[in-house]
C-alpha cells in the first residue's frame, strides 16, 4: 500500500482532483485484488476514503461487510495485515448490514462516515442493502440525531476557531473547513437542506487541493505519513502556494479564506435549519407563531430577523442597515432569504443620511453579536457595497505570528471589543468607528498608518460625519499603536515622553478614545498582544498624558460635537475601577435653565407660552413641549414619547417668561419612530396634557410595553454613573452611560425625581444604540449635592433605572 502512494506521489504534475483521483483508483484496485476470489462480502469504503477524497497521509476507512461468514475473520486478516505492514493508518470493522446500522445508529462519527460509504470490491447487492439501511436510518432518527450533529459543528468551532479568519488555520476541523462539508452532506441526507451546490463544491475543492499538497509535504518519499497534519501553518503556506500554481502565500490564503466563509455561512445556516426542524410543533407549545417588531419594517419570527411583510427593499436604502443593527442588538441570526432580500436596497445617498449612520454605529454596539451579522452582510456582498474599501482587506492575510486573525476579521473583532468600552468614553460612535477602521490602510500599499490617514476621511465623510469628527477619526488611525509603543519602550518619568504623546493627541477627550481603542485593538490581536503589564503601562502613560494636558488647559472633555445635546466625558481611559467623578467638560455653560429663544417656537406655541399654556407641536423629528414650570416634566415628556413609540434622540430644556409672570418650561426632544410612521398629533397631544394633570398611568403603561418588548435587545458593556464637579457653579452634573432601551429617559428622569431631585437642565444625547445623558440637578432645597453618600444613593437609583423591569415603578 505504501509503494502504491509513492507511486502517486512521484509523479509531481498530479495535484488537486487529479492527485485525489490517482490515490483513490490506485488503493481501490489494490483492494480489489486482495479481496479477489472472496464471496458473499463486500469492501466499503468510508469517510473521506469513501468520498474518493484520499489525501497523501490519509487513513483509509474500511468496512468488511459480511452476510454471517463464519470464517470472516480470516479473510479480515488477509485484509488487514498488509495495510497495517506498510504503515498506512487504517480503521477498520467487520460487520453485517444489522450491526453496521445499530452502531451507525448510537455512534455520530461511525453515523457520518457510513453516509459516505462506497463499494470498492466485492458483492455489490450487499452494499446497496447497507447504503439504503444507513440512509433510511438516519432519516429516520432525524430529531434525535440531528442536535448531536449541531453540537458536533460548534464543539469543533468552539475548540478550533474560524478557518476563513486564521492565521494558521486547521483546514479539517475548523469551522468552514472539510468537516464542516461532510457536516452538510448529512444535514441534507436528512432533508434539511439541499444537497452543496457548485459554490461549496468549488469552495471544497480548493480546501481538498490544499490539503493534499501539505499532506505531500508531510509524507516521506517511501509513502509512509509522517505526519498528515491539516494545519496550514505560516511555513508551509508559500510552498503550498507554489504547488499549486498561485502567485505567492497571500493569494492561497485569500482563497482559502473566501471558500471556507462560503463552507462556513452555509453550515451556520443548515444548523439553524436544523434547529427548527427538530422544535416541538407549536400546537404542542400551545402558542402561535412568535413575531415581534424590532426596528421600522423589521421583525423576528421563531428565533430569525426578517421583514415585515409589507415592506419593499427596493425602496429603503437605510432598511439594510436597521435589519443588521436590530438582528445584532438582539443577538439573533438574519434569516437567508431576507439577507437575498436586503441586497434589492438601493445604494444609500452620499453622505449618508444619521438615521443609517446611527445604524452602523448601533450594529457595531453590540459586540460580538455584531460579529456573525456582519459576516452575514459580508457573504452577500453588501458590507463592500457599504464600504467599498472593504474589498482591499476582506480576506487579507497577516503575516505576523501575534496576529491571529486576517485583517478584516481582525477589524471586526476590535470593533466588538470596542463595544465593551463604550463606556470610558464621551463619543461611543466614534470608537466604534476607529476600531472597524483602524488598520483599514493595510489592504493598499505603504505603511498601513500612512495609508489609512489617507483612505479614513473619504470613508468618514461618505458616512456623513462632520470635519471635526473626521479630524478625530484620523488621530486614532494615526496614533492607533501610540500608547503602545510609546508605554514600553520610552521612558515614563522624562516629560518629553509625555509632552510627545499629549501633542499628538491634542486633548483628553481624544486621550480617552486612543486608550480604550488600545485596549480594543490588542485583545482582538491575540493572547500575546495584550496583558497586565502592558495595560499597567499604558494606564499610567494616559494618566500622565492626561494630567498634563489639564494643566495646559487642553482638557476639553468634549470631542466634536454629535449634534444636539453633545455629552461630557468619562473618567480617563477604560478602566472599570476609575473614580466615577470627572473633571468638568469645557464646553457646557454655568446655568440652571437657559432662557429659550421665543423665535425658536412656532406661532401657536409662542403665543400658547407667552399666554402661560401648555402646548405641543411636532415638526418633522422635533418634538416641542411649552408648560407651566413644575418638578418633573421631563420625566413625563419622556415617557409619553416613549409610549408613542418614539426613540429620544437628543433632548434639552429650558425656561421663559410668560406674559403673566408665569414661568414656562421648553422641553425640545429630538424624536424618530422605533416602529412604523410618526405618533398622531393629536392622541400625542391628549397624552401630554393627560401626563401634566398626572392622569395617565405611565409608570404601568410603560413596563407593559417593556415586558411586551423584553429581549429585544442587548448590552455590550454595563451601565456607568458620573459626576462632573466643577462643571457648573449653580447645579450638580451626574452623568449616565447606558444603553438605549425603550422607556431609559423616563426611568432615569422620573428616578432622579423620586429621589427628591430636580432636574434644573438636560442635554440628552443619543449614538447608535448608546445614551450619554447629563443632568444638571439641585436637591429640593435648591442646594448641590455634595454629600457622598447620598450620592451613592442617587448612583444606585440611575443604575437600577438603566435596566428595564416589568413590574412598574410607582407613579408620583
Amino acid at each position: 500500500m505504501a509503494e502504491v502512494r509513492a507511486g502517486v506521489l512521484d509523479q509531481t504534475g498530479l495535484v488537486g482532483p487529479a492527485l485525489r483521483a490517482a490515490l483513490t483508483t490506485q488503493t481501490d484496485a489494490w483492494l480489489a485484488e486482495a479481496l479477489a476470489g472472496t464471496a458473499d462480502v463486500a469492501l466499503i469504503a468510508l469517510g473521506s476514503y469513501g468520498r474518493a477524497e484520499l489525501a497523501p497521509g490519509s487513513d483509509l476507512d474500511l468496512l468488511l461487510l459480511h452476510r454471517g461468514r463464519s470464517d470472516i475473520d480470516a479473510v479480515a486478516e488477509r485484509l488487514w495485515y498488509p495495510i497495517w505492514d506498510s504503515g498506512v493508518g487504517l480503521d477498520h470493522s467487520v460487520r453485517t448490514v444489522e450491526q453496521a446500522v445499530s452502531v451507525a445508529r448510537s455512534d455520530l462519527k461511525a453515523a457520518l462516515g457510513l453516509l459516505d460509504n462506497r463499494c470498492v470490491a466485492g458483492d455489490p447487492e450487499l452494499a446497496t442493502a447497507l447504503h439504503d439501511a444507513v440512509f433510511a436510518a438516519w432519516r429516520r432518527d432525524a430529531r434525535q440525531r440531528l442536535p448531536e450533529l449541531i453540537a458536533s459543528v460548534r464543539g469543533h468551532t468552539e475548540r478550533c476557531g474560524e478557518l476563513a479568519f486564521l492565521l494558521e488555520p486547521d483546514l479539517k476541523d475548523s469551522h468552514g473547513g472539510i468537516r464542516d462539508l461532510v457536516a452538510l452532506r448529512a444535514f441534507a441526507a436528512a432533508w434539511v437542506v439541499e444537497a452543496p451546490d457548485e459554490a461549496l463544491r468549488t469552495a471544497y475543492s480548493l480546501l481538498l487541493d490544499v490539503r493534499g499538497e501539505l499532506h505531500r509535504r508531510s509524507t516521506s518519499a517511501g509513502g509512509r505519513s509522517v505526519a498528515g497534519q491539516d494545519r496550514l501553518v505560516l511555513q508551509e503556506q508559500e510552498p503550498v502556494a507554489a504547488a499549486l500554481g498561485l502567485a505567492d502565500a497571500d493569494e492561497l490564503m485569500r482563497r482559502v479564506s473566501t471558500a471556507a466563509r462560503v463552507i462556513g455561512f452555509a453550515t451556520d445556516e443548515a444548523c439553524r435549519r436544523a434547529e427548527a426542524s427538530v422544535r416541538p410543533p407549536r400546537r404542542l407549545l400551545r402558542r402561535g407563531p412568535t413575531r415581534r417588531p424590532l426596528a421600522d419594517g423589521v421583525v423576528e419570527a421563531d428565533g430569525e430577523v426578517v421583514l415585515a411583510r409589507d415592506v419593499d427593499p427596493a425602496t429603503d436604502p437605510v432598511l439594510l442597515l436597521r435589519a443588521a443593527a436590530a438582528a445584532a442588538q438582539a443577538g439573533l441570526p438574519v434569516a437567508g432569504p431576507t439577507v437575498k432580500r436586503l441586497t434589492e436596497c438601493p445604494p444609500l445617498p452620499e453622505p449618508w443620511p444619521a438615521d443609517a449612520r446611527d445604524a452602523l454605529v448601533s450594529l457595531l454596539g453590540a459586540g460580538s453579536a455584531a460579529v456573525p451579522v456582519i459576516e452575514a452582510l459580508d457573504q452577500a456582498g453588501l458590507l463592500v457595497r457599504l464600504i467599498p474599501e472593504w474589498e482591499a482587506v476582506r480576506c487579507k492575510p497577516q503575516r505576523n505570528a501575534v496576529h491571529q486573525f486576517t485583517v478584516d476579521r481582525h477589524l471586526v473583532e476590535a470593533a466588538a471589543q470596542a463595544a465593551a468600552l463604550t463606556r470610558q468614553v464621551a463619543r461611543p460612535d466614534l470608537l466604534l468607528l476607529g476600531a472597524l477602521l483602524h488598520d483599514i490602510g493595510k489592504g493598499f500599499p505603504g505603511d498601513h498608518t500612512d495609508a489609512g490617514v489617507e483612505v479614513v476621511p473619504r470613508i468618514a465623510r461618505r458616512l456623513g460625519l462632520p470635519d471635526d469628527d473626521v479630524a478625530v477619526l484620523v488621530t486614532l488611525v494615526r496614533h492607533h499603536l501610540l500608547l503602545p509603543d510609546t508605554a514600553t519602550r520610552r521612558d515614563l518619568d522624562d516629560p518629553a515622553t509625555v509632552q510627545l504623546v499629549a501633542a499628538a493627541v491634542g486633548d483628553v477627550a481624544t486621550l480617552e478614545l486612543l486608550h480604550a481603542l488600545t485596549e480594543a485593538d490588542a485583545l482582538a490581536t491575540g493572547p500575546a498582544a495584550w496583558g497586565d503589564w502592558k495595560a499597567g503601562l499604558v494606564a499610567d502613560l494616559v494618566r500622565r498624558t492626561a494630567s498634563a494636558l489639564a494643566s495646559d488647559g487642553a482638557d476639553g472633555r468634549t470631542p466634536p460635537s454629535a449634534g444636539p445635546g453633545s455629552q461630557m466625558a468619562a473618567s480617563p481611559g477604560p478602566n472599570p475601577k476609575a473614580p466615577t467623578t470627572v473633571p468638568p467638560p469645557s464646553d457646557y455653560p454655568d446655568t440652571q435653565r437657559t432662557a429659550a429663544d421665543r423665535s425658536l417656537l412656532d406661532d401657536s406655541l409662542r403665543g400658547l407660552a407667552g399666554r402661560g399654556e401648555l402646548g405641543v407641536s411636532l415638526d418633522g423629528s422635533r418634538l416641542t413641549v411649552v408648560a407651566p414650570d413644575r418638578p418633573g416634566l421631563l420625566w413625563r415628556w419622556a415617557g409619553v414619547a416613549a409610549l408613542h413609540r418614539l426613540q429620544i434622540r437628543a433632548a434639552t430644556a429650558s425656561s421663559l417668561p410668560a406674559d403673566n409672570g408665569v414661568t414656562m418650561a421648553a422641553t425640545v426632544l429630538d424624536v424618530a419612530p422605533r416602529f412604523g410612521a410618526m405618533p398622531d398629533l393629536a392622541a400625542l397631544q391628549a397624552d401630554v396634557h393627560r401626563a401634566y394633570a398626572d392622569a395617565l398611568p405611565l409608570a404601568a403603561r410603560l413596563a407593559e410595553r417593556e415586558r411586551a418588548y423584553a429581549g429585544v435587545s442587548t448590552a455590550a458593556a454595563p451601565p456607568r454613573v458620573l459626576w462632573a464637579d466643577g462643571a457648573s457653579t449653580s447645579a450638580t452634573v451626574v452623568e449616565v452611560r447606558a444603553h438605549d432601551s425603550i422607556g431609559l429617559l423616563y426611568r432615569l428622569t422620573h428616578a432622579l425625581a423620586e429621589a427628591g431631585l430636580d432636574v434644573r437642565s438636560a442635554k440628552i444625547s443619543t449614538l447608535g444604540s448608546e445614551v450619554v445623558d447629563a443632568f444638571y440637578l439641585l436637591d429640593a432645597d435648591g442646594e448641590m449635592v455634595d454629600d457622598p453618600e447620598r450620592r451613592e444613593q442617587i448612583e444606585a437609583a440611575l443604575l437600577a433605572a438603566c435596566a428595564p423591569s416589568p413590574t412598574a415603578p410607582s407613579e408620583l
